[in-house]
């Protein structure tokens, strides 16, 4: 079974599985589709983080595929240049990619096929060119003109002076020929003439990259964080992902969502105040390179922060949602990988260096503080953090129950924290679990939004009833649209046997089995 926010993608990773490969096999190839297919959430010069579970062993592993900032960007680059934030786009704002390190560490935990194999189905739709969706059209419009005030973005992206349109071809020739490049050989990416091109192009900019940076850096493989809830073990990505911020939340919660009723206000009040409290955490004390989070999951501090929760008003530091995608593959001998990757914004940094189709992410911009002092501050080497989250949740003899993720921005941790009451709390089935109505306290723990007004945005679909009581309890909730509360959730879940599973409607995509 394969969920993804867009049908190229699933198609692949479904032929891949029916062709007898494996779980990684499928996500090497979705990964490399959505890069094609979805531009403005993923791409080469984007980050990813992922969790693998082997089917055999049961073991569940994590992977940070999250890139440094530049070397030569420090607190003292930024003040020179008078400015209280990371720039959201353009050069100042891009930290090393990741993406393609992830996925070469992917492979190197259990594909059974050639990474060029695997992405020459990319390739080939890079060439012969895909069709700009509903959505793809609605990310270009509203980037129109930082992409055409870039002459690599606007040598992909445009037609005539204006951006492409729905149902209009777009063709990336550039970057068919570097996902080829890739496949051969990812470590170019970072150590070869490829890089040497990318970070040379980045350095004319003004990007303050040594190089070395470039070349350091390496995908983290490693045990994930797990907390056990509701009887499951549930496993999710260390910092700079906010993983940890599920794990924080539900053990917030405790069994109060099980007790309540599904998305009643007290259930939403419940989350909606562990959310706040988690963001509050995030932002005092928590570093990328730091394990203070630790400290934040044991059961003291959760046990004596849950206890301050009821009746207590939201306090944290309106979240920007940001574009990322993520996808859920599971094999027949389950096999489980959960991928979720990003350009960090819409289109990222909004700069694609010319003869590559690499567009850059603005991850540096989202993930660092300028704030001397704080845990997060921006520093030569330190990683930003990452909005990225992925899970996966095991029974307790060790057996798959389901694996999921959803893009976001700071909704991310909140909306796996309802995807995951939904399912082991409720009983729903993964497609009622993605579509059911979402809320999120924003902001979170953005840079450039810690200190906007609260406010715990709710879709319509929860009910003027529970919004009312929600406002009475003295939560700033509004109303947004019917499906407008952000995301595009993918779950996979074991149930009596058979592979279930959920695409958000929210999303063009779709979950399909082989």
């Amino acid at each position: 079974m394969v969920a993804s926010a867009h049908p190229a993608a699933t198609a692949v990773g479904a032929r891949v599985l029916e062709e007898g490969g494996n779980a990684i096999d499928a996500a090497l190839a979705m990964a490399a589709v959505t890069w094609v297919a979805i531009p403005a959430q993923c791409g080469v010069g984007g980050d990813a983080f992922a969790l693998v579970r082997d089917g055999g062993s049961g073991s569940v592993r994590a992977i940070h595929g999250s890139g440094h900032g530049p070397d030569g960007a420090d607190l003292a680059f930024f003040a020179a240049r008078g400015v209280a934030s990371v720039p959201l786009t353009g050069p100042f704002s891009i930290a090393v990619p990741g993406a393609v390190s992830a996925v070469a560490a992917l492979g190197e935990l259990g594909a059974s096929r050639p990474l060029a194999e695997l992405f020459a189905p990319a390739a080939a739709l890079a060439r012969r060119g895909t069709t700009v969706s509903r959505r793809n059209a609605v990310d270009l419009a509203g980037c129109s003109s930082m992409l055409l005030a870039d002459p690599g973005s606007a040598s992909v992206f445009a037609r005539g002076g204006r951006v492409a349109r729905e149902a209009e071809l777009l063709v990336q020739e550039d970057l068919a020929a570097t996902i080829d490049a890739i496949g051969s050989d990812p470590d170019g990416f970072y150590r070869g003439a490829l890089a040497e091109r990318l970070v040379s192009a980045l350095r004319s900019l003004g990007t303050p990259l040594s190089g070395e940076e470039w070349a350091d850096q390496r995908a983290l493989v490693c045990e994930p964080v797990t907390t056990r809830y509701a009887g499951h073990d549930v496993h999710s990505t260390l910092p700079p992902s906010p993983g940890y911020m599920i794990a924080q939340q539900l053990g917030l919660c405790g069994s109060a969502l099980a007790g309540s009723a599904l998305l009643g206000a007290d259930a939403v009040a419940t989350m909606a105040r562990a959310a706040a409290r988690s963001f509050a955490d995030r932002f005092s004390v928590v570093g990328s390179d730091q394990d203070a989070w630790r400290s934040l999951l044991s059961g003291e501090a959760v046990a004596s922060a849950r206890a301050g929760l009821a009746g207590r008003p939201l306090v944290a530091p309106v979240h920007r949602g940001g574009d990322t995608t993520s996808f859920v593959v599971v094999d027949a001998d389950h096999n489980a990988v959960s991928f979720i990757h990003s350009n960090a914004f819409t289109f990222g940094s909004g700069i694609t260096v010319p003869g590559t189709g690499v567009l850059m992410n603005n991850r540096l911009a989202r993930g660092a503080y300028l704030l001397d002092g704080h845990p997060n501050a921006l520093a030569p080497r330190r990683r930003p953090m990452s909005t990225l989250a992925a899970w996966i949740a095991t029974a307790p003899d060790g057996s798959l129950r389901a694996a999921g993720g959803t893009p976001g921005g700071d909704g991310q941790v909140q909306w796996n924290v309802q995807l995951l009451s939904h399912l082991l709390d409720h009983g729903l089935e993964p497609q009622e679990a993605v579509d059911a109505p979402r809320f999120s306290v924003a902001p979170g723990s953005d840079a450039n939004a810690i200190e906007s007004p609260l406010r715990l945005s709710c879709e319509s679909r929860l009910g003027e009833e529970v919004v009312a009581s929600l406002v009475a309890d003295g939560l700033p909730a509004v109303t947004v649209g019917a499906w407008a509360g952000g995301g595009g959730a993918q779950v996979v879940e074991v149930r009596d046997g058979a592979l279930y599973g959920g695409s958000d409607s929210r999303q063009d995509g779709h979950a399909q089995g082989s």
